[in-house]
């Protein structure tokens, strides 16, 4: 372990991280990881890495916050984990035997975090219209069975797997609006809470198989949290008093942004 990386601007960078995911509630992933590469140069694998242990130790604060108010269901976080569990070992079995410093495999994850960001942004701004044609395309069909129920979502955790371990994004936005479509009866907060539970274990997975093959800049990891632990904080003081409206556009516009760069090359 060294910390020769540490680096005052990484903390600046965690702090402002941190107090718009207190702001929005937006996984720090979908900000933390781009502005490591297109700010700071960090490699994209090291960047993905970093990330996911970073958002371990963050997420599993919230984890505590929502345990104590009861607000997550076990049977869901246990599907999400019986999917993405799995693929999350493939995906970092997969990342260790490829040259991850390859101009390809840094290729395939800067396309894919564009991608995904993209994502994103446009579940940030249209979440409820999302909702409300789901809604409406269900109609009065047959509800479907909770074997069928329990089904798709081992799916969606098997692909929730493979995208945070190979981007770090994919956990917040897009999997809490599925889980909105497939869990339409349960409260928004106890889909959130569980969302964030499972997301703990697949980060600490991802983040612990990244650092066996030599991906962790703990420097770099350790200024981040620095800034971002106070900025949760602020960002969660500051949540009430402002317009979260309006900062989700912005931030939906910011990742739009973002992800053009990543993609553009």
């Amino acid at each position: 372990m060294t910390l020769s990386s540490f680096d005052p601007l990484y903390s600046l960078s965690g702090l402002l991280v941190g107090a718009l995911v207190g702001i929005t509630g937006v996984g720090g992933g979908s900000l933390m990881t781009p502005i490591l590469v297109l700010l700071f140069g960090v490699h994209p694998a090291t960047a993905v890495g970093t990330d996911l242990l970073y958002a371990a130790v963050t997420k599993s604060a919230g984890t505590a916050v929502h345990g104590i108010h009861g607000r997550i269901n076990w049977r869901v976080v246990g599907c999400l984990a019986a999917g993405s569990v799995p693929a999350a070992l493939l995906m970092l079995w997969l990342m260790a035997g490829v040259d991850r410093k390859s101009i390809e495999v840094a290729h395939t994850i800067t396309t894919a975090l564009g991608w995904l960001l993209v994502m994103t942004a446009f579940m940030l701004v249209f979440r409820r219209q999302v909702l409300d044609f789901a809604k409406r395309s269900i109609g009065d069909r047959r509800p479907m069975r909770p074997a069928t129920i329990s089904i798709l979502t081992v799916l969606l955790g098997l692909a929730l797997g493979v995208l945070v371990t190979l981007t770090s994004v994919g956990a917040g936005a897009l999997g809490v609006t599925v889980l909105l479509i497939l869990y339409p009866r349960l409260d928004v907060r106890e889909i959130v809470g569980s969302d964030i539970v499972h997301a703990v274990p697949l980060t600490l997975i991802g983040g612990m198989g990244y650092w066996m093959i030599g991906e962790i800049d703990w420097g770099m990891l350790l200024a981040l949290l620095l800034g971002s632990i106070p900025g949760i904080i602020i960002g969660s003081l500051l949540a009430p008093k402002l317009h979260e409206r309006t900062i989700r556009i912005v931030l939906a516009l910011t990742l739009a942004v973002v992800a053009w760069k990543l993609l553009a090359g």
